[in-house]
């Protein structure tokens, strides 16, 4: 026999959450769950634990159109540490390679522009990893 599922609320709408550093989207998405009492719920992209900025969660009917706000235009504000590498490529690591970067303000320019249309990203073991359970 089955226990009864629990009921909440039917809330609906979009919360637009400034996710601070250290949590993760769901730890973020479960916490407001709970203190709505909400039935149903969803983020509309994952933002890195590292990472703070806008999440927009979904609640009730407007999940419906969640897919919309994840297929929609974005923009990232980064802040790096050049000339740093961490065995975890991200600032949680320990730094395991260091050395000094020069560039011109011209070269820094055309770097950055390569970013402009798109993004880049390099695959890093520890993203996927599962850590206690």
């Amino acid at each position: 026999m089955s226990r009864p599922r629990r009921r909440g609320r039917d809330i609906h709408g979009v919360l637009l959450l400034d996710k601070p550093q250290g949590m993760s989207s769901n730890d973020v998405l479960q916490k407001v769950k709970r203190i709505y009492n909400a039935n149903r719920a969803g983020h509309t992209g994952a933002l890195d634990p590292l990472a703070t900025g806008m999440l927009p969660i979904c609640l009730g009917e407007a999940t419906k159109f969640s897919q919309y706000l994840l297929d929609s235009d974005k923009r990232y504000r980064v802040i790096a540490r050049l000339g740093q590498r961490t065995d975890t490529s991200d600032a949680d690591g320990q730094i395991v390679q260091e050395r000094p970067v020069t560039f011109s303000a011209g070269q820094l320019a055309s770097a950055l522009e390569t970013f402009s249309w798109g993004y880049r990203t390099d695959s890093v073991d520890v993203f996927g990893a599962k850590v206690s359970g």
